[in-house]
């Protein structure tokens, strides 16, 4: 079965979060105050490898872990959304 990315009405899949999710990232780690990347993948209950794939780009944040990232730190979709575009620069 082929994964298939699903677009509705203009806005974004979760398969397809847009921005830069090192900044997710960082902000869970103030957030929960966290030492680092290994701290949060406990905190997230997923292998190490996870996290450092996510910061690499080389695996999506999907709806998995971000439901798993609103559960632990109540930030809300939108919120983690505006976190990942913070400071972003337009295109041209």
């Amino acid at each position: 079965m082929p994964n298939t990315k699903i677009k509705t009405a203009g806005r974004t899949s979760l398969n397809d979060f847009p921005g830069d999710p090192n900044k997710l990232l960082d902000a869970l780690l103030e957030k929960l105050n966290l030492k680092n990347d290994a701290a949060l993948s406990r905190v997230l209950e997923v292998a190490p490898p996870v996290i450092s794939k996510l910061r690499h780009g080389t695996l999506p944040i999907g709806p998995t872990i971000l439901i798993r990232m609103h559960e632990v730190s109540n930030l809300g979709i939108r919120e983690m959304r505006a976190l990942m575009l913070k400071n972003e620069e337009p295109e041209v």
